[in-house]
Formats: C-alpha cells, structure tokens, sequence
C-alpha cells in the first residue's frame, strides 16, 4: 500500500496525522520569508517534522483511507501495520526510508528516527500557485549637490580634446553662442506666446460674461404700454411685411430639443399659441407661450402669465 500518499493528502487539510505503531507527520505553517542568500521571497508555506513519540491510532488515517478505497476498517488496519513492519524493517536493514512526497527518515545515534522533510510541495492551500520570487536589491545613486548645481548652469561639456580642437578652430566657439542666443530667443518666445494667448482667453471669458449679462437684462423689462411704440405695416399685394420687433413671451429654455416638443404640446393643450423660437446664446431651446408683433399684446400676455401661471416668465424681443 502506498501509504504515504494519503499522508500527503491529509497534511493539506490537517496538521497532525498519526501512522500507527509508527509515529506521526506534523505540519506547521510558516509566514512568508526573504532568504538573505539568495536574496529570494518564499511564500506562506507548511514544514512538515516527524515525531515517532505520537504512535497512538486517532482513526483520522485509517477512516480517510477507508473512506477513499470502500473498503472496512479492522481489514485497512491490519494492512496499515503490515506497511509500517515493512518501514521498520527497511530502517533497520537500510538505516534510511524514502516517502514520496514527505521526506528521508534515517536511524541515528541510540536509533532515533530523524527526519529530512521534501521541500518541494507546500501543504498550505491558502498558498496554492505561489511561488518563490526573486528579490534584486534596488541599488541607489546619490548625486553630489555640486555637481547639480555645475550641469545646470554649465549647459556645453568640453573634454579636453574638444577644448583643444575649439582652439584651433575658434569659429566653433562663436557657433556655440550662437546656438546658446537662439535656444533662450526660443524659450522666451514660446514663454511670450503662453502668456498672451492665457491673457487673451482670459478677456474673451470676461466679455462672454458680460454680453451674457446684458442679454439676460434686456430680455427682462416692464414698460407701460402706452410708451411702446407703435408698428407700420406696409401692405403690398396681399402680403404684410413687419416694419418692427418680435416680442416673445417665453415659457421656458431647454438643453434638449424634446423636452421643448413637450412643452410646446403641453401648452397648446392649454390654449397657448405656444411656438419654438430657436436657440439662445447658451445653446437652450426656448418655447414661448405666443409670439406677438405688438408689444402691448406681448406684455398683456406676460403680465396675465406671471400673475397666475407662472412667475418665471419673460419677454424677449427681436430686432
């Protein structure tokens, strides 16, 4: 019987299991380590020892196996301690034991039983799938604050053979100035560009704001009626062409054209006349209740509509 498979298997779930008659298979779970030599990361991981002391049969070995060939217990017993004479024998005669998976048992002085455990499965199952990871030092340069300081303000690195060389030839000296002026001509160009064009959007917002302003307040106005002026109306072959603004009393602006569909529904529902006069500065749909070439009319409407449907109404007129 190869016994020591179910050993194994038992080691994932348990730390204990006893062979009886033999001794038992101990595992102790270790944290995860840097080995200072071969400067490697080893993962959580079990160690399994043996201790020939705890001989007494718990049932856990015995019971595992029965369970795992359907096979009854007294007769997995007497198989079990047949293996075990066998391992002893195998001590005694060979003074060494080799079980796959666990490790080398070996008979020492005053024929104690040492154990040299395999290092090459890891019992914990909550480690399954890691492995060892190597772990380089991380090796730092630290530069001098001189000498910082020097390839800063130093932008040409001469070796002496190139110093020799600018000697002779002293046109390359006056080539790298000239180098050296058209760098910073450039940087203070590009510096002057940034800083105009963050200036100049910086005025356009102020002017957005303050169009914006205006246009919000010469939307909003309460006039009497009898200072408005009055409209021409040129009749010309059955045609009316308008000779003055548009007033709009508006009901609303919307970011979606659909939500001002439905306003437009809704309010002819009402009895508005109510009609799309286009898009705002701000890119909002606006609805109007009705739409009115005389402005008596139109500010008879807002006044109504203010007083008791609306207090957010206002009249937009066209030039």
């Amino acid at each position: 019987m190869q016994l020591e498979h179910y050993i194994t298997q038992l080691l994932y779930r348990y730390h204990c299991v006893v062979v009886p008659q033999f001794g038992a298979f101990l595992a102790q779970t270790v944290s995860a380590k840097i080995g200072a030599e071969s400067q490697t990361v080893h993962p959580p991981t079990k160690i399994v020892s043996f201790n020939e002391q705890l001989q007494e049969n718990d049932g856990l070995l015995i019971s595992f196996i029965s369970k795992a060939l359907h096979l009854e217990y007294d007769s997995l017993l007497d198989e079990v301690e047949q293996t075990v004479a066998q391992w002893q024998l195998t001590l005694q005669e060979e003074k060494s034991l080799t079980l796959e998976g666990l490790g080398t048992l070996s008979l020492g002085a005053h024929q104690k039983i040492q154990f040299l455990p395999q290092q090459r499965t890891n019992y914990l199952v909550t480690s399954f799938g890691l492995a060892d990871v190597g772990a380089a030092p991380v090796v730092r340069e630290e530069l001098k604050k001189d000498i910082e300081l020097t390839e800063e303000r130093v932008p040409f690195v001469f070796t002496p053979q190139k110093r020799e060389a600018i000697e002779k030839r002293p046109w390359l000296r006056y080539a790298a100035i000239g180098l050296l002026c058209i760098a910073l001509g450039t940087s203070g160009y590009q510096l002057r560009q940034s800083q105009q064009q963050q200036q100049a959007f910086l005025v356009r917002q102020q002017v957005q704001e303050v169009v914006s302003k205006e246009i919000q307040e010469a939307t909003f106005f309460d006039t009497d009626p009898l200072e408005l002026p009055g409209l021409r109306l040129n009749v010309n072959k059955g045609k009316v062409q308008q000779q003055g603004p548009l007033h709009h009393v508006v009901a609303g602006a919307f970011r979606i054209q659909a939500n001002a569909d439905k306003k437009i529904t809704a309010l002819s529902q009402q009895g508005y006349r109510a009609t799309y006069i286009g898009t705002n500065a701000y890119g909002l749909h606006q609805v109007a209740y009705g739409s009115f070439t005389n402005a008596t009319d139109a500010l008879r409407l807002y006044r109504e509509i203010k007083r008791t449907t609306s207090p957010d109404v206002w009249i937009l007129s066209e030039k």
